[in-house]
């Protein structure tokens, strides 16, 4: 049997290792931070390094153009911002509509809610250039008298059953985040479900919702492969009309541009690249910064 010295000893070594197994741990999460961050900061610098003397008011405001001086990404500004409105306008109300439903009205794990748990968690991981393909069939030849075939209002809906496992697996862990205690609370004053839904849990649950969606859509902006599945074009030199018959028109977006003018082999047409990545960086930041404001400012209000 062990004294207790023994023990004693024992265990003091027991916690050097501990330690040393902490400190290895944290020293090799460091290093590939660090390592990270340094790779990050070149491709970066290198991206400024070539695109800020290009960029320029005239740059944001022409249109493409087969002379490197004179190509502007306005009308790939313009798609994109077209893309992600209306990517936001079909993806947030159904995305949102069936985290509800898959928590608030069927959360009692039946097998339908677990077949449908699975088909979200599976089309989460579909790799993009699939929802390209169901884009193309789908969007573009069988609803193309809807559409009007490769359009913007096609490149819209591809985009929008792109990122509606995102918005929907946001939106359950935010209305996860509600306490119970507000539902119940609801329940004993007499509201009905829809009531306690509508009124103390949706709003509870807002800032994380829309955290959810804003980051969905910074996907989106960035996605290529989908959009060129399905016929987006590089050279566009006019701007979608503000109307119905507006979405049914060719377009491109900035991630298209830039790849256009990469493949191009003039030194030129790379410095437009990498201004036309500096903007759509801006952009990512931009609805980054705006998440992460929405989300403290509706944490706030409802707090106080």
């Amino acid at each position: 049997m062990k004294s207790f010295a023994d023990l004693r000893h024992e265990h003091a070594r027991w916690l050097a290792r501990r330690r040393r197994q902490d400190t290895a741990f944290v020293a090799c999460a460091a290093g590939a931070t660090l390592l990270g961050l340094i790779v990050l900061a070149l491709l970066v610098i290198d991206v400024l390094s070539d695109g800020l003397p290009r960029l320029s008011w005239q740059f944001l405001t022409s249109f493409p153009s087969r002379r490197p001086a004179q190509a502007g990404i306005l009308s790939a500004l313009v798609g994109s911002c077209w893309l992600l409105v209306l990517t936001g306008l079909f993806a947030f109300p159904i995305g949102v509509a069936t985290a509800v439903y898959l928590e608030e009205y069927e959360n009692s794990g039946s097998r339908f809610q677990q077949l449908i748990e699975i088909n979200i968690a599976n089309l989460a991981g579909v790799p993009s250039i699939i929802y390209g393909l169901l884009g193309l069939g789908i969007f573009v030849r069988v609803m193309a008298p809807i559409t009007g075939g490769r359009s913007v209002l096609a490149g819209a809906l591809t985009m929008a059953i792109l990122v509606m496992p995102i918005v929907i697996i946001a939106a359950r862990e935010a209305l996860k985040a509600v306490p119970d205690g507000l539902r119940q609370g609801g329940y004993a004053l007499g509201a009905t479900r829809w009531q306690v839904v509508s009124r103390i849990v949706l709003p509870s649950a807002s800032s994380g919702i829309l955290t959810g969606m804003i980051l969905a859509l910074a996907r989106a902006i960035g996605e290529t492969a989908p959009l060129i599945t399905i016929g987006a074009l590089t050279y566009i030199a006019f701007l979608p009309e503000v109307s119905l018959e507006g979405l049914r028109t060719p377009f491109t977006v900035l991630p298209i541009q830039i790849f256009n003018w990469v493949s191009r082999p003039q030194t030129e047409f790379h410095q437009n690249a990498a201004a036309g990545t500096i903007v759509l960086l801006a952009v990512l930041v931009t609805m980054n910064a705006l998440a992460i404001y929405l989300r403290l400012r509706l944490q706030r209000q409802r707090e106080s």
